[in-house]
């Protein structure tokens, strides 16, 4: 990914990160403050229903002892009060009594708990009615439900007691709760108030009203209103609908003996917050969108101004990694970039300057080296020659048969070491023209095999322990691209320096194996082994760790290597023993 996309995606994360955060801000602020607003309106309805049900209560007690004050009903309690009373004339009074004061339920009952009148249920005249009795030492109103003759209602009711004669006559009033009574209730927008009616032992949703009549979807206040059947106590909870979401608040409505009649529910639309909510998303949508556009043309612009630098910075780098370091890069501000590029092109000047000098110096400690190995290497063969030609010299003044004989010996010490001199020569001169290789098809596990048969004679050599040679060659490894007679070469220098390596015998293994670039080779020995200075020295021309040798055996092997265009290391721990891995590639290889 480049840095002008990465710059792009940052500033378009930024700033929708940033519009998704303000969103989220002010969508929760809004519904705290929406929720905040929507308990105070629920307080309030409750408020104002628990005020209403209060002013029908005094209402209601006030119209009861209004009926039980007048003189119409104590002439009925004195008439009543007779022996065998005649309870005929006053079926229709209750009724009357009912419409003039304004009552939904109006019955008069006798000290016997029989019903004179019954207005809501003019049938029930001759009934019993013990709980008018047992509810008349009350003052305030209270709630019941009421049988009526095609349905059972939840009524606030209040009874009073009117003596005349030695004799009691009961006057029971009230008020219907039902849908006329939440109609009467003034609600604010995005609130109503609905009523549950607990007459029957599970949840029924016909039992559940609001002003219009039957709540559609009862069902999904269920549980709301069992946890409050079950609990008896006020609680809320939100209920999802498909056009959005509503709170409720359920408030329990216990009669005289805290028999749970009903449950009121007031209810507080969640609409305008959610309809609210998805006006601030689209808005911040909105936002991020213009964002974004905003984000991609800033990125473009500082793009323009951050990556044309950056991007002459890598191409003055990778000249210099070509090998030109005379790259210049040419970057005219003056910020921390300008700098850079200043510090860049100072760089390249300082690398030249100090590439001149380490060639010289590697020049000279070249020539150095050479002198001293070639010093070395020819002092030996030197000695010798000196010693015979002055033995020569010496038996000059002898006897011509001995001068013969010490002739013949002498002559034969210089041929021989004449021969080791030019060997000497020999070696410097192979190394110093190594042969551009001639690639053709090898087979490398064959020119493995090959060198095991060539040195097993010297692996079993008497002088010496014997060397075990163990040899894995991977038979799906195919041919490669080399020149055999440089491999074999190669191969022969590793060989022989394991075995140098091995003076107490040991175990030589030798292994193949295909990789995915081509074929990989490794000669392991079980030798002394080699320090990490040693290994970082190791293919250095003219470096031995012998102490009889040119250095010149792992600098060819390097040689030969590099000319495939293959790869050579080594690893290697003091006691632990050696492995030198060859990889080559599998194709063909350009020659040098």
């Amino acid at each position: 990914m480049t840095f002008r996309t990465r710059l792009l995606i940052s500033f378009a994360l930024a700033v929708v990160l940033t519009a998704a955060l303000a969103t989220w801000v002010v969508s929760a602020m809004t519904r705290h403050a929406f929720e905040q607003a929507d308990d105070r309106r629920s307080a309030a309805l409750v408020a104002q229903f628990r005020r209403e049900f209060e002013r029908r209560r005094q209402e209601l007690v006030r119209s009861v002892e209004a009926i039980a004050a007048a003189q119409g009903t104590l002439d009925m309690a004195i008439a009543l009060s007779r022996p065998e009373p005649d309870y005929a004339p006053y079926v229709d009074q209750a009724g009357a009594l009912a419409t003039a004061h304004g009552l939904d339920l109006l019955e008069l009952v006798a000290q016997d708990g029989t019903i004179v009148s019954s207005a809501q249920w003019p049938a029930r005249f001759g009934y019993q009615a013990e709980w008018v009795k047992e509810a008349a030492d009350g003052k305030e109103g209270f709630l019941k439900s009421e049988e009526l003759p095609e349905e059972t209602v939840l009524a606030m009711m209040a009874v009073r007691r009117v003596n005349a004669g030695g004799n009691d006559l009961y006057v029971a009033g009230g008020y219907r709760l039902d849908r006329d009574f939440l109609g009467s209730l003034v609600l604010p927008a995005g609130m109503r108030a609905l009523l549950y009616h607990n007459f029957e032992p599970g949840f029924s949703a016909q039992a559940l009203t609001d002003a219009a009549g039957p709540v559609k979807g009862a069902e999904r206040l269920a549980s709301l209103i069992e946890k409050v059947r079950g609990e008896r106590r006020e609680m809320s909870r939100r209920i999802e609908w498909p056009d959005g979401p509503e709170t409720f608040q359920a408030i329990p409505l216990a009669g005289r003996n805290g028999e749970l009649l009903g449950v009121l529910l007031v209810g507080s639309s969640r609409r305008e917050l959610a309809a609210l909510a998805a006006r601030i998303r689209w808005a911040g949508a909105l936002a991020a969108g213009f964002g974004i556009l905003l984000g991609i043309g800033l990125s473009y612009w500082a793009a323009e101004r951050l990556t044309g630098p950056v991007e002459e910075l890598a191409r003055g780098a990778r000249e210099v990694a070509a090998g030109n370091w005379n790259a210049q890069v040419n970057v005219a501000s003056r910020d921390e970039l300008g700098e850079l590029a200043r510090a860049f092109n100072s760089m390249t000047q300082e690398l030249i300057g100090q590439r001149d000098r380490l060639l010289q110096a590697e020049r000279v400690a070249a020539w150095r080296e050479l002198a001293r190995r070639l010093a070395h290497e020819l002092k030996n063969p030197l000695f010798p020659l000196q010693i015979t030609i002055e033995t020569l010299q010496r038996a000059k003044e002898q006897a011509p048969g001995e001068f013969d004989e010490i002739f013949r010996e002498s002559a034969a010490t210089l041929l021989a070491e004449l021969a080791n001199l030019k060997s000497i020569v020999g070696r410097f001169s192979d190394f110093a023209k190594m042969p551009a290789p001639q690639l053709e098809a090898v087979e490398l596990n064959e020119i493995v095999r090959g060198a095991v048969r060539l040195f097993a004679a010297q692996l079993r050599a008497g002088e010496r322990a014997a060397i075990e040679a163990e040899v894995e060659c991977d038979p799906g490894l195919g041919a490669i691209q080399a020149d055999p007679e440089q491999v074999t070469r190669a191969l022969h220098n590793l060989i022989l320096n394991a075995i140098d390596a091995m003076p107490e015998g040991g175990r030589l293994r030798l292994r193949t194996r295909r990789t995915e670039a081509g074929a990989q080779l490794e000669v392991s020995d079980t030798g002394q082994g080699l320090t990490k200075e040693e290994c970082e020295r190791l293919f250095t021309p003219y470096y031995t760790t012998k102490r009889h040798g040119t250095g010149l055996g792992l600098a060819i092997v390097q040689s030969v290597v590099a000319d495939h265009r293959g790869k050579i290391s080594v690893e290697s721990e003091p006691g632990r023993g050696t492995t030198f891995r060859i990889e080559l590639p599998a194709g063909r290889a350009a020659s040098t």
